[in-house]
């Protein structure tokens, strides 16, 4: 018998935008059972599909990539539920129910063997005409050749339920831990690559915790927010899609005539100039020019080192009326916050190496009000910048997306994503607004370059020419040279619930944080909200002083 829970959630859910593939060899009948035979033999091979430059990219050894995404829910969660929803929606879609695979023929004389070496397993299924699959462990030297390929799946082996104490100790520092161990267990090549977690535990935040694991092969941020999006409904109307952000690519705001010419040519101009020197600095990273050594700087082969996940949610209202006081954007004034939070951080980091000195064990406790500025100067702070390159900005919704994908693969799902270097300027300021105007103005000036667009075709030539191997390589190397990744996606308008469960927060990230590196990652989670409410508050006592 189901739950009330179970037969609520079947009642409301919306049937699946994908809907599976029919072809002509599902109705017709063969004569033969050898032209039976042949054509389920075409028939596997159509359920193959090459992987994509950009999915090679992630299956190389030096850049391997998982998205790991915790969503709080604030109430308990329904294992049977979320299974349910799963199977009717999210494995629906192809890069949920299809594996990575290497495909050959062998050609057998006397026996078929089964071994394993360090670099491939070899797991062979011998059929009448000596078909073998070969299951890709390290896609080194045939990524070039993996394929996706159709198989059935079991939402079993994909969800795990671990059986927890309610009444635990530390129910955050356990959850903290369980998910720092996941990014260190890589996923399962054998079934489709993405798993989740459920944890029944009561959090400070939620009241449980689901755990995505995807690997990055099947999608980039846009993809995926996309598709989740798709899995939940809105709280308010269970019947109900969430509502995605609206955003259109700036227009020109030139008017005709001559001076309406002028700027238009000035502008391209300063595009072309802008590009030419972005991407000069970009070889330059991926060269020698790396980022001054900071307490937030890890050492190389710190992407090996289990990784620490947190989150800080804060009101988004705060960073509207940010945004909308120093007419920006939402990611201009995050921008600016971020650079504002990392000084603050910095600034304490010195002032200890100062007092190890002096002998003094005070630490700054408010470095943006008055306090002394401990930060060297000349400290170069970079950012590696995840950019979107489709065409359409934002997110879209799950059924745009395969629409997009099936008129123009170069733009519809998967990973169409560019990199842009971005400076950040660290350092306490009298004015804590000046970290919004800096911030503003280094990303308009990054708005009329074409860096992304130039980072991600370069990055697909290199692929095609000299495999992912060498663009893993340069594209670590960029990363290594830098201090930061730095990303965002946009979420839904609404509040909504995930197959059924209300949703506290959405907490995606793939790097994380190294303990090694940074020992106190909460702290710095308060100082980028400290320094939200410091920039808030000097908002609004400008706005009153301006009255």
């Amino acid at each position: 018998m189901q739950s009330s829970r179970e037969a609520s959630y079947q009642e409301t859910l919306v049937s699946p935008v994908l809907e599976p593939v029919k072809t002509e060899t599902a109705t017709k009948k063969w004569e033969t059972d050898e032209e039976k035979e042949m054509a389920d033999s075409n028939e596997s091979t159509s359920s193959q599909e090459p992987l994509s430059p950009a999915a090679r990219l992630f299956h190389a050894p030096q850049f391997n990539c998982t998205i790991l995404t915790a969503i709080g829910c604030k109430t308990s969660i329904n294992p049977g539920v979320i299974k349910m929803g799963l199977e009717q929606t999210l494995m629906k879609h192809p890069r949920f129910f299809k594996m990575l695979i290497f495909s050959a023929k062998l050609t057998l004389t006397i026996c078929t063997t089964l071994f394993k070496t360090s670099n491939i397993d070899l797991c062979v299924d011998i059929s009448s005409s000596f078909n073998v699959k070969l299951k890709v462990v390290d896609d080194n030297k045939c990524g070039s050749k993996s394929k996706w390929e159709s198989t059935k799946v079991n939402v079993e082996n994909h969800v795990t339920v671990p059986n927890l104490d309610p009444n635990m100790d530390s129910p955050d520092q356990f959850v903290e831990d369980y998910i720092s161990n996941l990014s260190t267990i890589p996923l399962d090549l054998s079934k489709p690559l993405w798993e989740m977690h459920i944890l029944n535990v009561k959090t400070s935040d939620a009241e449980a915790i689901a755990v995505f694991r995807i690997h990055h092969s099947l999608g980039d941020g846009a993809s995926l927010i996309s598709l989740l999006l798709a899995c939940t409904r809105k709280t308010s109307d269970p019947d109900a899609l969430p509502s995605i952000p609206a955003q259109q690519r700036a227009g020109s705001h030139f008017s005709g005539g001559f001076w309406g010419l002028f700027f238009a040519m000035w502008t391209v101009l300063r595009m072309i100039w802008n590009t030419l020197v972005d991407l000069v600095l970009f070889v330059a990273t991926m060269l020698f020019l790396e980022d001054t050594k900071t307490p937030l700087k890890g050492a190389s082969g710190v992407e090996l080192k289990p990784k620490r996940f947190v989150h800080r949610t804060v009101s988004l209202d705060d960073i509207k009326l940010v945004k909308n006081a120093m007419k920006m954007t939402i990611n201009d004034a995050i921008v600016g916050v971020t650079q504002a939070g990392l000084s603050r951080y910095l600034n304490r980091k010195y002032d200890r190496v100062v007092n190890v000195v002096t002998g003094d064990q005070s630490e700054i406790e408010d470095g943006e009000n008055g306090k002394k500025n401990n930060i060297p100067k000349s400290i170069r702070l970079r950012a590696s910048v995840l950019v979107n390159v489709r065409p359409t900005p934002g997110i879209q919704t799950l059924a745009d997306l395969m629409a997009d994908e099936s008129n123009n693969p170069k733009w519809g799902w998967g990973n169409r994503i560019g990199y842009i270097i971005l400076p950040f300027t660290v350092g306490l300021q009298d004015d804590p607004l000046e970290h919004l105007r800096r911030a503003k103005a280094m990303i308009d000036r990054k708005k009329l370059s074409l860096e992304a667009t130039f980072s991600f075709h370069i990055a697909i030539l290199v692929i095609k020419l000299f495999g992912a191997k060498a663009s893993a390589a340069i594209a670590r190397r960029v990363i290594s040279n830098t201090t930061l990744a730095f990303s965002n996606v946009v979420g839904p308008l609404e509040e909504i619930s995930f197959y059924g469960h209300p949703v506290a927060y959405i907490a995606p990230s793939v790097y994380g944080i190294d303990p090694d590196v940074i020992p106190d990652p909460h702290k710095l989670c308060d100082d980028l909200e400290k320094s939200l409410e410091i920039i808030k508050d000097s908002v609004v006592e400008r706005e009153l002083d301006a009255s």
